[in-house]
């Protein structure tokens, strides 16, 4: 009898694995069919691991991250067996395609095809897709399935943003009822604010592409780096009454972009056009939706050799499971999924069909960039001197980040375009300065991110319209038609090693973030700091405006405060400079009234319904990640019972502050900036602030005078309306008096990113028109012609002194998607110097 019972229990068991070791679709392993409820992100990864379990010849899972709150970043590997056994002699082999420059022979070589789910995490259609897409693509009875991966490497990344979409699963599964409700009316169709579209800092991660200013983006670039897709599809969803989108894209497209990668997205899009009208499935193509700004899931592939494209299902934080559409049609979470199942599966067979040709067509993008160059510039030049040696650092370690190429300089001179003026200029070449080339293989990149001014064919663009890195960066730049030579070294930053001293105090030049987190790490230490309002001379070196001073004066009782202080710079790569007396050769002794003191300030940010998400996301990383200090997130619906005596700063990010139309609580934040209280507003507040009586001004628009005719237009140009008075994105040169503090370290120019029409009348009386715009046009990006006309003789920075505290403006975005380097230091002063 026990040997009949352990040979039945062994039996079951293993009945129990073969069950086991069988693929399920998606339906059988979560219990429930793909549509009728969202997916947690865990239970897409346990999915996306079983099939990587049981299907090991034809699936691998890789987890390349986590994202910020832990979640797991993932993709998975899926191809035939064979393709699967030398998975990385396929990858190397594409690698040398593109990057070693040369024309090899590519027709045994698969296509690489990527598709990216859920970047925006309330547009939560895709991720269901996505495992619909990998079931079929291991299913073995998939006999088109098996035909398409002889010849292609699919890679799936089931959802680029979990910290998001979980945020928009968990909210949604808490107020949906029994049976979804589709009415516009219901409380299951209105996310809360943040919503679901960002990750944790509230960034668009589908704007950080080419910044990789976000962990999820820095892992998943690195791994798409290591690859470089033939195809790659970028999944979303737009608002419930829009058909489905798909390629072609619509102008205006970048002038890097190859006919042949025009051309295929028009096939693409055939195809699928091929399987909706099947179904009787509406969509439209080649609106909206254009390929220019860099940072995208569509351009930032195509810039680096792909098919780049966009896929847009309607649906969105409003879609939830079931939503009435403006026509009258119910639209629900699996048609949602079924559409882009259907576009996945299509990409897939064309990219098949058309192997060869998206293999050749990709080596030959690279190898033209490696031989010929790309664009009008082939060289450009990055001026380097010590004052700017953190922001060239900073700007290195993107190109590193990106797989660009870059070298000295070889002394001598070169006639080039000067970032700075706008001019052709003759100019001198030092052998320190950095050589960034288009002839390399990711010239097409390299062009796209540093030319002056991207041409327009269209201004009716989805996004900003300039971006050049010197600008984002502050640094002065050439860009030259000639291919200049390079020495072939690598620009080397230096690595600091402060040595042992005992000196009188140190002073540390201020140039960059990576002094601004010094600072930071300095300021919570307890350590006493003071900053000099003029420059001075000391030692045979000169210190200009803003240089961080540490004396032994108030930190007498700081035990060990020369090593701690070396420690912290040395972890910082900040160099320190030794002064053995207070006593300055020129300029103000340490002494003088004009060496301000510094203390920790303690710092509230408003946050929460009615402010821009991505702006106060903005701070809040700035503090956290970039500089290490602390910050305390208030509520803005909370701000008038705030206790402001808490806080010597408070920041208002771009949004609406319902406490500030309310005369009697706008009072209450006047008085505590009466007594000493330091207010920074940012964008749209300063516009609300701009309306009590004691603000800043809008600055008027003399130019509004309407004519006879102006209201007679053609209907078919209605969504051009207003290209006349708007920009997208425009960089302009901003004057700065840098002799005050807001200005530290910054010289005698900003380059600012505009993106409205925002500007002030200069400041009368109690306070510093820092930054100004003059009557020069914008160096880059497009701006209408009434707008021009306005955006000249006003102010875009300053600073108002009201009793014995302060209001700093700050009327652009200076953190701008945490890539605008050349803003950081500038928030940096408002935070810390501005008294």
């Amino acid at each position: 009898m026990t040997m009949r019972r352990n040979f039945l229990l062994t039996f079951l068991i293993f009945l129990s694995m073969a069950a086991s070791a069988q693929l399920r679709s998606p339906e059988q392993f979560l219990g429930y069919p793909v549509g009728s409820r969202f997916t947690p992100h865990w239970k897409v990864v346990d999915y996306f691991r079983h099939v990587a379990e049981v299907s090991p010849s034809t699936v691998k899972m890789q987890q390349y991250g986590e994202s910020y709150e832990g979640r797991p970043l993932l993709v998975s590997f899926v191809s035939s067996a064979s393709n699967m056994s030398s998975l990385e002699n396929i990858r190397a082999n594409n690698m040398a395609l593109a990057m070693q420059g040369g024309t090899t022979n590519t027709s045994n070589a698969p296509a690489i095809v990527w598709l990216s789910y859920n970047v925006h995490g309330n547009e939560a259609s895709s991720t269901e897709a996505a495992m619909l897409t990998l079931y079929a693509l291991a299913d073995p009875s998939n006999t088109k399935a098996r035909q398409w991966l002889e010849n292609t490497v699919v890679i799936i990344d089931p959802c680029l943003n979990p910290d998001g979409r979980d945020r928009y699963v968990n909210w949604f599964n808490t107020v949906v009822g029994k049976n979804a409700n589709p009415s516009l009316d219901a409380r299951e169709h209105y996310e809360p604010w943040p919503n679901g579209r960002t990750n944790h800092y509230n960034f668009d991660l589908n704007r950080d592409w080419a910044w990789q200013t976000q962990v999820e983006t820095q892992q998943r670039i690195a791994l798409y780096n290591k690859w470089l897709p033939h195809v790659h599809v970028d999944f979303h969803e737009q608002y419930i009454n829009n058909p489905y989108y798909f390629a072609p894209a619509a102008q205006p497209f970048h002038e890097v972009i190859t006919p042949w990668q025009r051309d295929f997205q028009v096939t693409i899009g055939k195809n699928h056009a091929r399987y909706f009208d099947e179904k009787g499935w509406l969509y439209f193509t080649k609106e909206y939706f254009d390929l220019l700004y860099p940072s995208y899931g569509d351009t930032y592939p195509t810039y680096n050799g792909s098919i780049g494209m966009t896929y847009e299902q309607a649906g969105h934080g409003m879609g939830g499971l079931t939503v009435k559409t403006s026509n009258g049609d119910t639209l629900t979470l699996y048609d949602r999924a079924l559409h882009h199942f259907t576009t996945s599966l299509s990409t897939i067979e064309v990219a098949s069909q058309n192997q060869s040709k998206l293999v050749s067509e990709f080596n030959r993008f690279f190898s033209e960039a490696s031989r010929n160059g790309s664009g009008e510039y082939k060289t450009f030049i990055i001026k380097n001197n010590a004052e700017d040696a953190e922001k060239v650092t900073a700007l290195l370690s993107l190109l590193d980040k990106n797989n660009i190429r870059h070298s000295l300089a070889r002394s001598g001179n070169a006639r080039g375009y000067n970032f700075h003026t706008g001019r052709v200029e003759s100019f001198p070449v030092s052998g320190n300065d950095i050589l960034v080339s288009t002839v390399q293989p990711k010239g097409a990149l390299v062009k796209v991110l540093f030319e002056p001014q991207p041409v327009l064919v269209d201004s009716a663009t989805y996004d900003i319209t300039a971006w050049a890195l010197p600008y984002a960066y502050g640094l002065r730049a050439y860009a030259v038609e000639d291919k200049l030579q390079a020495t072939g070294n690598s620009y080397a930053a230096l690595q600091v090693k402060n040595p042992a001293l005992d000196p009188y105090g140190y002073v540390i030049r201020w140039n960059g973030l990576q002094t601004v987190k010094l600072l930071s790490q300095l300021l919570q230490e307890g350590i006493r700091l003071r900053y000099n309002e003029q420059p001075f001379e000391t030692a045979g070196q000169r210190f200009e405006r803003g240089a961080i001073i540490i004396l032994k004066t108030s930190n007498q009782y700081f035990p060990g405060l020369w090593s701690k202080v070396r420690s912290l710079a040395d972890q910082n790569n900040v160099q320190l400079t030794a002064v053995s007396t207070g006593f300055v050769d020129r300029g103000m002794d340490f002494g003088s009234s004009s060496v301000a003191t510094m203390k920790a300030p303690r710092i509230a940010l408003l946050t929460g319904e009615g402010i821009d998400g991505n702006a106060a996301g903005e701070i809040w990383h700035y503090f956290e990640r970039d500089i290490d200090y602390p910050v305390t997130l208030v509520n803005a619906e909370d701000a008038a019972y705030l206790n402001f005596s808490n806080y010597d700063v408070i920041i208002l990010p771009d949004g609406n502050y319902k406490f500030l139309a309310d005369k009697e609580k706008a009072e209450k934040l006047r008085s505590w900036i009466s007594g000493g209280g330091k207010l920074i507003a940012l964008e749209r507040a300063v516009s609300q602030l701009s309306k009590l009586e004691w603000s800043v001004k809008a600055k008027k628009d003399e130019n509004n005078a309407a004519g006879p005719y102006d209201a007679v237009k053609r209907y078919e140009d209605r969504e051009r309306e207003g290209i006349s008075s708007f920009t997208p994105g425009s960089i302009f040169k901003v004057e700065l008096d840098n002799s005050h503090p807001l200005a530290f370290g910054l010289g005698e120019h900003y380059y600012t990113l505009k993106r409205d029409a925002s500007i002030y009348e200069f400041i009368k009386n109690g306070g510093w028109n820092v930054g100004i715009l003059r009557k020069e046009k914008q160096l880059a990006g497009f701006v209408g012609s009434e707008l021009n006309k306005r955006l000249q003789d006003g102010l875009l920075f300053g600073t108002q002194n009201i009793g014995s505290g302060t209001v700093v403006y700050l009327v652009d975005d200076v953190l701008f998607r945490g890539f605008w380097e050349n803003g950081k230091l500038l928030f940096s002063n408002a935070v810390f110097l501005v008294r």
